[in-house]
């Protein structure tokens, strides 16, 4: 019977975990509509074929490298180990411990795993829309997820030093998205902004996306794939105190998205006098981000109000970095950065055992760690093949200079 049980458990968190990965997964759609209806019309392929192709690249680099990188070190380093490539242990291909004491198969927590990588790049590439080299973009794909994620998840979920040290993080406020936000700043500054974003005596004119109505529909489905995101990662759902913590995680997910929205929507027309449909959606992902961090630990009503600062920080954010004519046509570092530096900070004051010291500490390493590392890889890539497209592609957009296609050719003018 005992046998029967275990058997039973380590199918049903084993499924739960993979359930919950296919959630995730479904958050690179997300990140694919949300990002290709914030661009405009003429950018529309290049950024859909950015987010396919970095789902792809992350998988594999993740299956042949990082997730030995992230997970196969000894606990409270600085370094992870590459003993893997001299013929160490392939983690990837356990499925049981020795000694019995792993509740899921690990290629369920490999699948898992893999999907997270991709979402800390998908943010990268709503921040550099509209006029960078997609080749560019992709090289520095495989780094990022390559070396630059692994390391400092190492240091966190796999481990070592910040992990040692109490950092705290749930699903990865910290470890995922302001991961990508730094990246991604790092490559927008290398970068510079687009073409006529900026003006004389600090002017800023407003770039509209063409398709606000696929940006919400993105919106959704990253709302919706954050309850496997969140989720999922409690890790387990096959005995009653999981169950109902998975069911606390969830709840404290929706709230939190809920409270950024109304947040950020009423900050919005305070300042704009307007109701203002792209600060919403990005008050959503702000309050999804915050909460990622610690979606446990708060109660319902704590979770709405962790969300709805995190949909004011988001506003403020985006007007602040359009005032440094730091250029991010989707707002990513404001949503992921922001929100997620505050996800982290926020945690000790729901959860007695973190601390603001580990939280600031590894919030601080994390973002130092993954902007330097990221500004000299976007510095090598800009030496050995340029990361901007001329001025001549970025005025005719993207998609016919990188990809030779339009997603919306019958709307061209004067073409036949």
């Amino acid at each position: 019977m005992t046998e029967d049980i275990t058997q039973l458990s380590y199918a049903l968190d084993t499924f739960y975990f993979l359930i919950a990965g296919v959630l995730v997964m479904w958050m690179a759609a997300g990140f694919a509509m949300l990002e290709a209806g914030l661009v405009r019309s003429k950018n529309t392929a290049e950024i859909l074929t950015k987010n396919v192709v970095l789902f792809a690249i992350s998988c594999t680099m993740y299956l042949l490298f990082s997730y030995h990188l992230m997970y196969s070190s000894g606990a409270g380093g600085f370094l992870p180990s590459l003993g893997f490539l001299l013929g160490g242990e392939n983690s990837v291909d356990q499925v049981m411990g020795s000694n019995g004491d792993i509740y899921y198969s690990n290629r369920a927590d490999f699948f898992f795993q893999v999907v997270f990588v991709a979402t800390a790049m998908s943010i990268v590439s709503g921040a550099v829309a509209e006029r960078m080299k997609l080749w560019a973009f992709l090289a520095f794909a495989v780094v990022m997820t390559g070396i630059i994620y692994p390391t400092s998840g190492y240091w966190t979920w796999g481990g070592g030093w910040l992990a040692e040290l109490g950092y705290s993080d749930y699903a990865g406020s910290g470890i995922v998205h302001m991961a990508g936000a730094a990246a991604a700043l790092a490559g927008v500054l290398v970068l510079g902004p687009r073409k006529g974003k900026y003006g004389k005596n600090g002017a800023i004119y407003a770039i509209p996306g063409a398709n606000l109505p696929l940006a919400t529909l993105g919106t959704f489905i990253l709302w919706m794939g954050w309850f496997g995101f969140n989720g999922g990662s409690e890790l387990m759902v096959s005995n009653i105190d999981s169950a109902n913590n998975m069911a606390q995680v969830l709840v404290n997910t929706n709230a939190a998205a809920a409270g950024g929205v109304i947040a950020a929507l009423i900050l919005a027309k305070i300042w704009f006098r307007k109701a203002d449909l792209t600060m919403a959606l990005n008050g959503a992902i702000a309050g999804l981000v915050a909460i990622t961090a610690d979606p446990l630990s708060p109660t319902g009503l704590g979770a709405t109000l962790i969300g709805a600062v995190g949909g004011l920080l988001v506003v403020v954010s985006i007007v602040a970095l359009d005032k440094l004519k730091i250029d991010d046509p989707v707002g990513a570092i404001s949503a992921h950065g922001v929100a997620g530096l505050w996800g982290v900070l926020v945690v000790p004051l729901t959860n007695a055992s973190a601390s603001f010291g580990a939280q600031i500490i590894g919030a601080l390493a994390i973002f130092l760690w993954c902007f330097i590392a990221s500004l000299i890889v976007w510095l090598i890539i800009k030496a050995a093949m340029g990361v901007r497209v001329s001025e001549e592609e970025e005025y005719e957009g993207v998609d016919l200079a990188e990809c030779g296609l339009e997603a919306y050719p019958e709307f061209s003018v004067g073409k036949k």
